[in-house]
């Protein structure tokens, strides 16, 4: 059959549930400063749950993000402890998240390519060392996608290039813009394409466009029911998000699969899903005869 790349599942929130802490807008990266060794804990159960990349704890660790919270000082340490907690995880690769400047799903708030470009290649270079691939996710426009990976390719690792697309349109960024006007920067920049942090509805239609890209491609959808007008404010926090409690590990799952029958080859999960959903999807892919690598 397929040879298939099973990513981990969405870390932030897996931490927030096992904290029970009430959230910030530092979210996971607060987190992990109040309870130690709960994010090297996450990582080993997703690995024991069948994930063989595990992705960094750096998605929040942003320099913008950090302003005004005490924290401005302690960026380099805050990577340098997200790093050391994946590598106890046991997966086959480490890949280093780098998440959008100023906030999630919020485009109009990211600084022109030119301007974006160095803040991610700074972390790039601080991270790329001890990652196998640099994971830049939640790309939610074209000029996002060009900063992106500009800024990523100085960690002299693989880029793999995560695009959020609406979550009633999936050839649309949420942005706007057509999915499609990703691609040509995708082409010259990432060596795998992917959509994450939408609804697994709207995937299909999303990997429909990532297949024009000639790269290998995937998903990882999240679930949550929908994204608020509270969470689009200034310093969000994720409790302005709910759960979706039919997407359970059998229902992620199933969609999952069919995206591996529409030619995905990397699959996992982001916001919500949980351990029990990645050893869901493991069980399934192998029951199929695919190969997890």
């Amino acid at each position: 059959m397929t040879d298939i790349t099973l990513l981990d599942g969405g870390m932030g929130q897996e931490l927030v549930h096992r904290a029970g802490n009430r959230p910030t807008p530092l979210w996971s990266t607060q987190v992990m400063l109040e309870h130690p060794g709960l994010v090297a804990d996450v990582h080993r159960d997703f690995t024991k749950a069948g994930a063989t990349i595990a992705t960094t704890n750096t998605y929040a660790i942003l320099r913008d993000r950090l302003e005004g919270t005490g924290l401005s000082e302690r960026f380099a340490d805050l990577l340098t402890m997200a790093l050391a907690e994946a590598r106890t995880s046991g997966a086959k690769r480490i890949a280093g998240s780098i998440g959008p400047i100023r906030a999630s799903y919020r485009p109009d708030l990211h600084p022109d390519a030119n301007t974006g470009a160095p803040i991610y290649a700074e972390i790039a270079q601080m991270i790329g060392p001890s990652c196998d691939l640099i994971l830049c996710e939640t790309v939610a426009s074209v000029t996002h996608a060009e900063a992106i990976l500009r800024g990523g390719a100085a960690a002299g690792k693989p880029v793999w290039l995560a695009l959020t697309v609406q979550d009633d349109d999936g050839t649309r960024l949420r942005s706007g813009e057509s999915l499609a006007d990703a691609m040509p920067f995708a082409k010259a920049g990432a060596a795998a394409v992917l959509v994450n942090c939408a609804a697994p509805e709207a995937i299909p239609a999303a990997l429909d466009v990532l297949a024009t890209s000639g790269l290998p491609y995937g998903a990882y959808a999240n679930a949550f029911e929908k994204i608020t007008d509270d969470f689009l404010k200034d310093r969000p926090t994720v409790d302005a998000l709910q759960k979706r409690v039919d997407m359970t590990p059998e229902a992620y799952a199933d969609h999952v699969m069919a995206w591996v029958d529409q030619g995905a080859t990397i699959v996992g999960g982001c916001c919500e899903v949980s351990p029990d959903h990645i050893a869901e999807i493991a069980r399934r892919l192998n029951a199929a005869g695919h190969s997890i690598v």
